[in-house]
């Protein structure tokens, strides 16, 4: 993987990952303002998790047409995100980012509420585009794409970890309208968090608890036990299985895991890396084929907290969620009072079922 590092016109950083050396010296010919963003992170005390407060963000770009796409390559014509012609990779910094390394000074707490603290949203968002064709997806991208991809999540979650203050690094993708996603063009996004996720800390616990309890670690006999039923596993390989798991809360939920522990995208070694490329666009396909017209999903990387949380490490295993919200043709499931007021999810389907109907999707 070859790697080149560019500014853009308003000082944000973009970096080009490539297969083999390439001349990457566009130049962004744009008129912008410097980047200059900042958010807060207030502390909920009832539920003991941060909430990052980004206003900035009502005017980002919104579902705009395809010759129009801020992340297609750049033309004599239209200057865009990426001033390249082409790419394979590109990762930037988000221009409109719910995190940012910008700092701001704040009171200690919220005016007029002494309970609920107040600091710096700090940190640093980005947005991985995974080809520079708009009219694609991750799921049409061959295995040396998806690859060269898992290779820029690693580099990224390496780079973001070391960063003052971040305590975990996240990769997803949100794809599809339903989803809420306002550009069409095949991308994802990394979070870097001044904080330990709230799904992350509660893993994390529970983790921790069932060690004590059986002296064993709690992802690793969840695989084992998916892997020897073998009722809820959609594709496997010789590094990663892919299973519904059998709590699953989505009406289309599958988790992949590597059969080796890693905590996080930086320890996979060659062989799981390819072995992901391979079976993640194996299950996407099935994503993609299920029904008429390709599911929208979320893809959620679990990485380990950064060292410098303080939160354990050492039985973290990566893995990867993806997920859906439409439950059947034409059918999305809405998170609603159950779902939105007590966080108690009521699946429209069954795990088993789900599992099977996966397992005969082809492509």
């Amino acid at each position: 993987m070859i790697t080149t590092r560019r500014t853009l016109a308003d000082g944000r950083e973009i970096i080009y990952f490539d297969e083999a050396p390439t001349d990457r010296t566009a130049v962004d010919t744009r008129d912008l303002p410097q980047t200059t963003t900042h958010s807060q992170a207030r502390f909920d005390p009832l539920l003991g998790e941060w909430v990052v407060l980004a206003s900035h963000r009502q005017t980002r770009t919104f579902l705009p047409p395809a010759d129009l796409c801020p992340l297609c390559p750049s033309t004599p014509q239209r200057a865009t995100e990426v001033p390249e012609s082409e790419y394979q990779v590109a990762v930037f910094e988000n221009r409109f980012p719910s995190l940012s390394t910008s700092h701001a000074s704040w009171p200690a707490t919220v005016e007029g509420s002494p309970l609920t603290p107040l600091q710096d949203g700090y940190g640093r968002c980005e947005v991985v585009c995974f080809t520079s064709v708009h009219d694609s997806s991750f799921a049409r991208l061959d295995q040396k794409r998806a690859r060269l991809v898992v290779d820029a999540w690693a580099h990224r979650s390496a780079e973001l970890a070391e960063l003052d203050g971040v305590e975990q690094v996240f990769c997803f993708e949100n794809h599809g309208e339903e989803i809420g996603v306002t550009l069409s063009h095949p991308h994802g996004q990394i979070y870097a968090y001044p904080f330990v996720t709230p799904r992350v800390a509660k893993i994390s616990a529970n983790v921790a608890r069932y060690r004590k309890s059986h002296g064993a670690n709690l992802f690793g006999d969840l695989l084992a036990t998916e892997r020897a039923a073998g009722l809820r596993v959609v594709a496997a390989n010789d590094e990663w299985t892919a299973f519904v798991p059998p709590f699953a809360r989505w009406p289309y939920e599958v988790q992949l895991y590597p059969h080796r522990r890693v905590a996080d995208i930086p320890e996979l070694d060659d062989a799981q890396r390819d072995a992901f490329a391979a079976l993640y666009l194996d299950v996407l396909g099935r994503f993609a084929y299920r029904f008429e017209t390709p599911m929208p999903y979320i893809a959620a990387w679990n990485q380990a907290p950064t060292p410098k949380s303080g939160v354990p490490r050492d039985d973290w295993w990566l893995n990867l969620q993806l997920f859906s919200i439409r439950r059947a043709a034409g059918k999305l499931k809405y998170l609603a009072g159950s779902e939105s007021g007590m966080n108690v999810f009521i699946s429209d389907t069954t795990p088993e079922t789900v599992a099977a109907e996966l397992r005969g999707v082809s492509a």
